[in-house]
């Protein structure tokens, strides 16, 4: 079985959060346009965000940058992003961070947050993981559970900051307890798995594994049929070793794809399948995972041509599922 090894920690997500609508639906549309004309700025944000979320970036970007002028700096924050994602305009890191900024100062979190990203990433700046840090201490400050995680991300990388592993814990759970984050619930896992920042306990590490691969996380949900396979925190369960591995293969990983072969071809929590343990063998190799070509060969050897030839055509044919509900779908056939 494949296993996952080293400090394997979910890296920060690099895109930037966008506004949620706060359009009042009970007003419509000719009524907002009035307001928003007459100069009213909550009108002029509420209807940006209807028009991005009709993917009309011209009249988006028209009513963002009246709003801005008036300094509300949700606005400003969603000009930042149009210009960071080029949404009506030509990609712009640099304008992205003006505007970030400018939200910022008037103490808008989702800016804060977003100038941390960017400053992570060296988008529009120069790459400066202190000053990173200190745009996601602002926003972990404040609650925001997305600040919460990156701050945990880089106490764990130490970056920004001298690596300090229960610190890293410390964000990591807010961000966890405050809102389902598979991510960070993920790297709780990987932490209480080796024992980093925390005393080393397979039964959290489960917990915390589970949580995340029950929304879908694929190196979760790979990782818990590591455990079930292992007997690590755990009962040993080779048919929930199965599941989950099965999971995270349809989502398109290669190791789970190799693990769910071996599985397969050894009968071991499903009846013995040559033909689709050689298919998920072959989907791994095709998804450069080189260590399943000497099990997969050793599988061709006990099978006929025909067979050989029909897991070929299913390997083929097979693409990652799309989205959580189809994932879930395919492992209950």
């Amino acid at each position: 079985m494949n296993a996952m090894g080293g400090d394997t920690f979910v890296r920060h997500r690099a895109g930037i959060l966008f506004l949620a609508l706060s359009v009042c639906f009970g007003q419509n549309r000719v009524d907002l346009t009035k307001s928003a004309l007459n100069g009213d700025a909550r009108s002029q944000l509420s209807l940006g965000e209807l028009y991005l979320a009709e993917d009309n970036y011209p009249e988006a970007l028209r009513f963002y940058r009246l709003a801005a002028a008036q300094q509300l700096p949700e606005a400003e924050c969603a000009l930042g992003n149009m210009y960071r994602f080029g949404q009506g305009v030509n990609p712009d890191y640099k304008e992205a961070v003006r505007w970030y900024r400018l939200a910022a100062a008037k103490g808008f979190p989702e800016a804060q947050f977003n100038l941390g990203v960017m400053y992570d990433n060296g988008q529009g700046v120069t790459q400066d993981y202190i000053e990173a840090v200190r745009w996601y201490r602002v926003t972990a400050e404040q609650g925001m559970a997305d600040g919460e995680y990156n701050l945990g991300i880089m106490y764990a990388n130490g970056k920004g900051v001298t690596q300090d592993y229960k610190e890293a814990m410390r964000w990591y759970r807010l961000a966890a307890e405050q809102r389902n984050m598979p991510e960070a619930e993920f790297n709780l896992g990987v932490m209480y798995d080796n024992g980093q920042g925390v005393a080393q306990d397979y039964q959290e590490a489960a917990h915390w594994y589970k949580r995340a691969a029950d929304q879908g996380h694929s190196e979760a949900q790979f990782n818990l049929g590591l455990m079930y396979a292992n007997g690590q925190g755990v009962a040993r369960d080779y048919r929930e070793s199965f599941r989950w591995y099965r999971l995270a293969a349809e989502q398109g990983k290669p190791e789970a794809a190799s693990n769910l072969g071996v599985m397969y071809a050894n009968g071991l929590g499903v009846t013995k399948d040559y033909v689709e343990g050689l298919k998920w063998l072959t989907v791994a190799v095709s998804q450069g995972d080189k260590d399943s070509a000497e099990v997969r060969d050793k599988v061709v050897a006990r099978m006929t041509a025909p067979q050989v030839e029909k897991a070929k055509h299913m390997a083929a044919a097979w693409k990652p599922c799309q989205g959580k509900p189809d994932c879930d779908a395919r492992v209950k056939q």
